[in-house]
């Protein structure tokens, strides 16, 4: 009888223990995801650290990143003529509204851009076009001063035959 008891009181004790353990699970999880929410991330390096953070070497202005090589032609209605060897691209569009919506916009402040597909089918706004590379990457960095913060990701386009 007394081992009866006993055991009804272990198996009260492990159903009270598991029931309450869930709770806390609940309010634990609850808690964390909070936390999480209200998380302010620092990520200001400690000051034992910053002495050895390595400067990294820099670039030479005068060096250029490599152009994008592309079969493109002028889309109807363009000067395919206009189109040279290199070429700054400010749009690359999929939708013809668009590229044309950019093109009259630069039209509107002074260029003559001209409107390219490249043989996947993409339209690029092509905003000047050069015989050097030289000179592209000189029209590309005046586009990106002018424009700042539009166009930093104007890119050079070199034209395959």
């Amino acid at each position: 009888m007394k081992s009866a008891g006993l055991i009804g009181v272990v198996l009260g004790l492990a159903l009270l223990c598991c029931v309450s353990c869930k709770s806390k699970q609940k309010a634990y999880k609850a808690a964390y995801e909070q936390a999480k929410e209200n998380e302010v991330v620092d990520y200001s390096v400690p000051a034992e650290e910053e002495e050895e953070i390595i400067e990294p070497v820099s670039k030479s202005k005068t060096a250029t990143p490599p152009a994008r090589q592309e079969r493109i032609s002028a889309i109807a209605g363009e000067n395919a003529n206009g189109i040279k060897l290199y070429s700054v691209v400010i749009g690359s569009f999929k939708n013809q509204t668009n590229a044309y919506s950019l093109k009259e916009r630069m039209q509107a402040e002074g260029y003559m851009p001209i409107l390219g597909e490249n043989e996947q089918g993409m339209l690029r706004v092509i905003l000047t076009s050069h015989e050097t590379r030289q000179e592209a990457a000189q029209s590309r960095e005046a586009v990106r001063s002018k424009y700042y913060p539009n166009f930093q990701d104007a890119w050079i386009l070199e034209r395959r035959y």
